[in-house]
């Protein structure tokens, strides 16, 4: 791998893969990991120059074996997170989709910061993504909420623990992202029209608006411990 090497975990879809296009275009060596064979395959005949690894970032063993593969590597994102069934009233949800969520968005890049410590430095991020239920949870985002916030401070604690490796967060509003599909089906071109309608800005975001965020924090070295809100003015509304 060459010196600006960067490993996209959660980057064969949505965020993660147009980060790594992004990245691509701008010369990084990029390695993206998740758990589909199918959606990574799928991302290499899309970009070639694409590097490939699975994991299931809530096994330990996979994410300390993933870490070893793609050394030397200078920055570290993590989009991947299991939320499909962790919305739902809290009489609802069971306590296997809420430890779905916690081990895949909280756990999961913990133990991404614990593999990879010795291998970053001087010069290198790591940067998770959060996301707005943080601010603005709704009826049913009570373990979303709470995950989030809490991410959100495990990359302070990081950015003080790991320096000076820089460590941030990114936190998205609405994103038309593939997930979509899943949770609104056939409505998912409707549910986000009304989304947009509410916007400060008018539109929902798209995979590159937080993508090149990420980008930007890589970029900026006097940034760490921050968290980088790209809503659309979500908070606000």
């Amino acid at each position: 791998m060459t010196s600006n090497h960067v490993l996209v975990i959660g980057g064969s879809s949505g965020i993660g893969l147009a980060l790594a296009e992004l990245l691509l275009a701008d010369n990084f060596a990029v390695t993206i990991a998740g758990r589909s064979r199918q959606r990574l395959a799928a991302a290499h005949r899309r970009l070639p120059r694409l590097h490939t690894h699975r994991v299931d970032i809530a096994d330990e063993g996979q994410v300390q074996e993933l870490l070893e593969a793609v050394v030397p590597v200078q920055h570290i994102v993590v989009t991947a997170a299991d939320a499909t069934n962790a919305v739902a009233p809290i009489r609802e949800l069971t306590i296997a989709n809420a430890r779905a969520l916690i081990d895949t968005k909280l756990l999961g890049p913990w133990l991404v910061a614990k593999y990879a410590a010795d291998s970053l430095g001087a010069g290198s991020t790591l940067t998770f993504t959060s996301g707005f239920s943080a601010y603005r949870p709704g009826p049913g985002a009570s373990m979303t909420a709470a995950v989030n916030g809490a991410l959100e401070a495990l990359a302070r604690a990081l950015a003080l623990e790991l320096a000076p490796t820089r460590v941030n967060a990114v936190s998205p509003g609405w994103t038309d992202t593939p997930m979509w599909d899943t949770i609104a089906g056939e409505h998912r071109a409707q549910r986000l029209s009304e989304m947009a309608a509410r916007l400060p800005v008018g539109r929902v975001g798209q995979p590159e608006d937080t993508a090149s965020a990420i980008l930007a924090l890589i970029r900026n070295d006097h940034i760490t411990g921050t968290l980088l809100h790209v809503d659309g003015g979500q908070r606000l509304v």
